[in-house]
């Protein structure tokens, strides 16, 4: 550990130290929030036949679940930086558990889509993780443990994809209609978040050194204009972008992957779901790598390492997901997924190596402007998915081009070092509690 209590190694094992269990209960609060804002994917083939939604209602329903994360996420960051993430976490967790509850009481596409897109704010926790983990890691591996939460909580969109089909046939299999089936599927996830909401009050603290003081941990750092100051920087802008390439593409795919499976190569809803969790399950290593392989770029290049490494991976990622959208025969279809799953998820870990270094005074909004570009991606491709005149294998050749333009954009952009790269991250005496 360094002066401030920040830890300079990941002990995978432990949850003696703050900083480990707090790094263990990001990802497990991250993880459950994916339950809940994507517990209802793996099921659309059902609701869609039970609503009779149109495909561009569904098409809407998929903006909708990530639409309202971009602006959540633009907040999430500030209250992170002025009430701390503990707090901002169990808040959350609580008001976002409300729609995850009551989903099941939509009868018709306009309660269904204003559902969804009230259960969208659960996104917001992504932002959290990044922010905790920046003030219990030292720079050395800030990136990785960043990536690591990121990677096992996104791991949530892949287990969700996996499980929410099987908890639907277990209820199918007590007797209740289908019809009844998915709406009493989404109380557990809803659930879990009230679990996970009491777990993060009372074993994390804001930092190693305690917990911020209500209303006042950091508002003195942030002025007026920050906002629009941090969006007139090319290298944020670039890292939206990506952003939305990488992230904004996964939870796009978490959305349709089921319906595509189905619809393309006709599986049912446990095998769809299955492949789809595949998909999800690359988080368990992929994004991990991603932010380790941005931590040694950085290390011996600088900034500039840190790009091309995030250029390179985009770049693949954008081959990959070509390759896919053209594929017919399923076994080259899941290959080919398999491929562009592993560059997307790097390619998250490799934004997220480089956002704690642009400015360490603004991290809590720098990380949310950026997350937020990920639900942008999202939302304008849930735009491509929901055309009348594309299908989903060109919307998916679309993005993949993308892709491969803004690893272009990326590469050419001039990157800073971070005035104090070696330095721990400041926090304020006077915002702790004690």
């Amino acid at each position: 550990m360094n002066m401030t209590g920040q830890m300079d190694r990941i002990r995978l094992f432990s949850i003696s130290s703050v900083p480990m269990r707090t790094f263990h209960l990001t990802w497990l609060m991250f993880f459950i929030c994916f339950f809940g804002w994507f517990g209802l994917a793996p099921l659309m083939p059902i609701i869609r036949a039970d609503l009779g939604l149109t495909k561009v209602q569904v098409g809407n329903t998929i903006i909708a679940s990530v639409s309202s994360t971009v602006i959540a996420r633009l907040l999430i960051g500030r209250c992170c930086d002025v009430w701390g993430p503990r707090l901002t976490a169990v808040w959350l967790l609580v008001l976002g558990s409300v729609p995850v509850l009551l989903v099941g009481l939509a009868r018709d596409y306009t309660a269904f889509l204003l559902f969804r897109l009230a259960i969208g704010v659960i996104g917001a926790s992504f932002v959290i993780t990044q922010f905790h983990m920046s003030l219990m890691f030292a720079p050395n591996i800030r990136g990785t443990a960043g990536a690591i939460t990121g990677g096992w909580g996104n791991l949530g969109g892949g287990v969700t994809n996996m499980v929410m089909p099987l908890i639907f046939s277990a209820v199918v299999g007590f007797g209740f209609t289908p019809h009844a089936a998915w709406r009493y599927s989404m109380i557990g996830p809803g659930l879990l978040m009230w679990l996970v909401a009491w777990l993060y009050y009372t074993r994390t603290q804001d930092s190693p050194e305690g917990n911020f003081r209500r209303g006042k941990a950091r508002i003195a750092k942030q002025p007026r204009g920050d906002l629009m100051r941090t969006l007139a920087d090319w290298r944020i802008l670039a890292l939206v972008l990506a952003y939305a390439c990488c992230f904004g593409m996964e939870i796009t795919f978490d959305n349709v992957a089921s319906l595509y499976f189905t619809d393309n190569f006709h599986l049912g809803a446990k095998a769809a779901g299955l492949w789809a969790g595949v998909f999800g399950s690359m988080n368990l290593f992929a994004r991990a790598l991603g932010g380790i392989a941005s931590d040694r770029a950085g290390g011996r290049w600088g900034m500039r390492g840190k790009a091309l490494l995030l250029a390179s991976v985009l770049l693949l990622e954008g081959i990959g997901l070509t390759a896919f959208a053209h594929t017919k025969v399923l076994a080259l279809a899941i290959f080919c997924m398999i491929l562009f799953a592993l560059f997307l998820k790097m390619a998250n870990g490799a934004v997220y190596g480089i956002v704690p270094f642009i400015d360490e005074k603004r991290v809590g909004l720098i990380s949310g402007v950026v997350g937020a570009g990920g639900n942008l991606g999202g939302m304008l491709f849930g735009f491509l998915f929901r055309s009348a005149e594309l299908s989903y294998t060109d919307a998916f050749g679309l993005i993949g081009v993308a892709a491969m333009s803004v690893a272009v954009l990326v590469s050419v952009i001039r990157w800073q070092a971070v005035a104090n790269p070696a330095g721990a991250r400041a926090v304020n005496p006077s915002a702790l509690a004690g």
